[in-house]
């Protein structure tokens, strides 16, 4: 039976509920933010500030009920911090199966408001509908900030090495933990609660602020995890990549499941981690750096003239294990 929260209006929510469930959450409070969300207004106006670039990026969350708004401000504050830049306005596009109700647009709406607020992030505007076209929501982000960098791939050469933060595979095997639990028998609860929270390390700014000044080029290796990553890098850049597989950072819990599950770590999904490419002269200070800031760093290849050993991947894991069968958990 539908209940009273589910039987809504198709379309644009009217303006009293968008005011009271939708535009009130607008992240941290920025003073150049001449003209924000409002009913009526079209667009929003900002006062850009001298002697800066634009940087934008966008990304959307598609089917994810849980976590989806806090996802969505990380996602794309990730690919503003890898041009070296600073997250400060973000754009918001809900489609909301009329299934789930107005309930699950404000709750989005306010992870949104809280990660925003958290890393000094406005909401400046967006869309917010119900339809009943899907079954699972769409939440679409468009991420704009502020840079002084200008990284561009054409700019890497021989000897400039590659460093990661971090572990590669954190998002995908927190994923598996949290959303089947069944796959990862050999895991105590301890281990599921720590592989659970390994999403709160989802964030690349911290360790993209720390050492912008010395990369030539940053990274998100989002689908396709760490190989994925580099293949684009390589591709974009053609340029070679030797990597160090030894000193790979792994976590021994993604190994193990690695082990049961027959699945290449090196291509499994790795939001949070950073690939950062420096000059070979300042390999050092960009560890040293990381390390005052409590972030793992491992060089972990470099620039090659030539075809390097890296494996040219596109494909990711998660995927075909989310789709394995469903196992007791005893």
């Amino acid at each position: 039976m539908m209940s009273v929260e589910d039987q809504i209006q198709l379309g644009k929510l009217p303006p009293a509920e968008l005011e009271s469930q939708i535009l009130r959450y607008r992240g941290a409070n920025r003073p150049e933010v001449l003209v924000g969300p409002g009913i009526g207004e079209d667009a929003a106006i900002i006062e850009w500030p001298d002697g800066k670039l634009l940087t934008v990026s966008s990304d959307p969350i598609v089917g994810a009920k849980e976590g989806a708004g806090r996802y969505l401000v990380h996602v794309n504050a990730n690919d503003i911090a890898c041009k070296g830049g600073d997250p400060a306005y973000l754009v918001v596009t809900l489609i909301i199966p009329a299934s789930m109700g107005k309930g699950f647009a404000e709750r989005t709406m306010s992870e949104i408001d809280q990660e925003c607020r958290r890393i000094g992030v406005a909401v400046v505007g967006g869309h917010t509908e119900i339809t009943d076209r899907y079954d699972n929501p769409v939440v679409m982000g468009t991420m704009i900030g502020t840079t002084q960098y200008r990284y561009r791939s054409d700019d890497l050469s021989d000897g400039d090495v590659v460093l990661a933060t971090k572990h590669i595979g954190l998002e995908g095997m927190a994923i598996l933990a949290h959303d089947r639990p069944d796959l990862l028998g050999s895991s105590s609860e301890d281990e599921l609660d720590l592989m659970c929270r390994w999403l709160d390390d989802i964030s690349v700014l911290p360790e993209a602020m720390a050492i912008r000044h010395l990369a030539k080029f940053m990274h998100d290796p989002t689908e396709g995890g760490f190989l994925g990553g580099l293949s684009e890098l390589s591709r974009l850049g053609r340029i070679g990549v030797e990597v160090d597989f030894s000193s790979l950072p792994v976590d021994p819990l993604t190994l193990r499941a690695s082990v049961e599950l027959g699945f290449d770590p090196l291509k499994l999904i790795s939001s949070g981690v950073l690939l950062a490419v420096v000059p070979k002269a300042h390999e050092k200070e960009a560890v040293d750096i990381l390390a005052d800031q409590g972030i793992k760093g491992a060089v972990v290849g470099r620039i090659v003239d030539g075809g390097g050993n890296l494996e040219v991947s596109t494909e990711e894991e998660l995927w075909r294990l989310l789709d394995m069968p469903r196992r007791e958990i005893l």
